[in-house]
């Protein structure tokens, strides 16, 4: 079910569409305006640049903030799934395995919720129902008061077995992270299996990936040293198979009891360059933007070497995701009364 499509599939049709889609995402002189705008302007900005269906299918339960993050992420997800309703055979397979991401962000969202003792309107705004699961299913699960039965649910849901030992693991510490960090690992286990190596363009996909899983598990071991937490409490938080970050580099990066003790190994990384500045800093959060602009590099680059193949169609989910993203930045910190550099330097551009 989860393995690899034999049959190549609908590549031209799929890469036209996505192309055509890409031409309508927001350019930089969009957020420019944004950035001089209050939230209910931004909220008639965008409806006039594509969230217009979802901005008024809500507008008569949300209004101000609420309305915008809940319609761009709906927006978000409407678009996705079209375009994997669309798509055949191994292209299907792959964007519908990049895809289930959304199924474990989903069940975060809503976990983290119910710790929160938000209400079910307070976690619907954050959910992007573009996986599996759907708007029905999730629905089910925001009903659901459990943790045991919500993860019991899901995994139904998303064909996922949550084992004994990782929920015995939640029970006796209460951290969401060991069920979430569970489920992050059987989401790239899923994605690479339905990769075909042997195809160059998958080929190029699947390094894609595997760098994506290097950035993840840099990200995490910063966070967590950050905290003062190193050594096997920062392994077992990270994903194997990424492309550069091995077992033996991973250890090293783990073990090293502060970030600037680390700092020797960032030659070893392809992405070192990019957030060496803000880690001799001491700037996490600046070497974690830096990640993201690098992501959305590399992303960009293979789109352009296969036009006919699954990479272009990834890359046109990460650049939406990346609008999404930077509409809801612009909203908040606007909300939040931040300056304009402020929240410019937040941007993903």
């Amino acid at each position: 079910m989860f393995g690899r499509n034999r049959s190549k599939g609908n590549y031209a049709y799929t890469s036209a569409r996505v192309k055509a889609k890409k031409s309508l995402l927001m350019k930089e002189e969009d957020y420019d305006k944004m950035l001089m705008m209050t939230v209910p302007e931004i909220s008639r900005y965008i409806s006039e640049t594509g969230y217009s269906k979802e901005m008024t299918d809500l507008a008569g339960r949300l209004s101000g903030l609420d309305l915008l993050e809940h319609a761009t992420h709906l927006n978000m997800a409407k678009v996705f799934r079209s375009i994997l309703s669309t798509s055949t055979g191994e292209l299907y397979s792959m964007v519908s395995a990049y895809l289930d991401k959304w199924d474990v962000w989903n069940l975060k969202v809503i976990l983290r919720g119910k710790s929160y003792g938000l209400d079910a309107d307070g976690i619907r705004e954050d959910l992007v129902p573009a996986g599996r699961v759907g708007a029905e299913s999730l629905e089910k699960l925001i009903s659901i008061d459990n943790v045991d039965d919500i993860v019991a649910n899901f995994g139904k849901m998303a064909h996922v077995v949550v084992p004994p030992e990782v929920m015995s693991a939640y029970k006796a510490g209460g951290n969401l992270g060991e069920i979430e960090d569970f489920l992050d690992k059987v989401h790239y286990e899923r994605l690479i299996k339905s990769i075909d190596p042997l195809s160059r363009p998958s080929y190029i996909f699947l390094t894609y990936i595997r760098e994506q899983v290097d950035i993840k598990n840099f990200e995490t071991i910063l966070k967590l040293k950050a905290e003062g937490i190193h050594g096997e409490q920062v392994m077992k938080y990270t994903i194997p198979r990424g492309r550069r970050i091995d077992e033996r580099l991973l250890a090293l990066l783990a073990n090293a009891e502060t970030i600037d003790s680390m700092m020797s190994e960032l030659s070893q990384l392809e992405f070192g360059e990019e957030v060496r500045a803000p880690l001799e800093a001491n700037d996490v959060r600046g070497a974690v933007h830096s990640l993201k602009m690098y992501e959305r590099q590399k992303a960009k680059k293979f789109s352009h070497l296969y036009p006919l193949s699954v990479t272009p169609v990834i890359d046109y989910m990460i650049n939406k995701e990346n609008e999404v993203r930077n509409i809801r930045i612009i909203a908040r910190g606007t909300e939040s009364g931040l300056s304009r550099e402020t929240i410019k330097g937040l941007l993903v551009i």
